[in-house]
C-alpha cells in the first residue's frame, strides 16, 4: 500500500477513504495512522527527488516524513519487541 506519493511535482499522503490528498494538509491524526501502516508488511512510498517536488513547502514536509517513516518501517520487528517487552514484566506480574 502506497501511502506517501509524488505525483504532478507535488506530495500526497493516502487517506483513510483511499483517496490521495496534498501532504501540506496532512494533520497530527493522519501522521499517527501513517505511522501504524509503517509498522506493517505492506507500506510503500515513492522515494523522495527534490526534482520531483518543485513545491518548496512539499519538499521539506514528504522529505522529513518520509525518512522517519521509512526508517521506523526498516526497524519495525526491532521496535515491535521493544514495545511488547517494556510492560510484559507487569503483564507477567498480573497474570499470574
Amino acid at each position: 500500500m502506497k501511502v506517501l506519493k509524488i505525483d504532478n511535482s507535488q506530495g500526497y499522503f493516502l487517506t483513510e477513504e483511499g483517496d490521495y490528498k496534498p501532504i501540506d494538509k496532512l494533520d497530527k491524526n493522519v501522521l499517527l495512522r501513517l505511522v501504524n501502516v509503517a509498522l506493517e508488511d505492506g507500506f510503500e512510498i515513492d522515494t523522495y527527488d527534490e526534482a520531483k517536488l518543485r513545491n518548496q513547502a512539499h519538499q521539506i514536509i514528504y522529505k522529513s516524513i518520509s525518512e522517519k517513516l521509512s526508517d521506523l518501517h526498516q526497524r519495525r520487528q526491532q521496535f515491535r519487541d521493544e514495545s511488547e517487552n517494556m510492560y510484559l514484566e507487569e503483564y507477567e506480574k498480573y497474570t499470574a
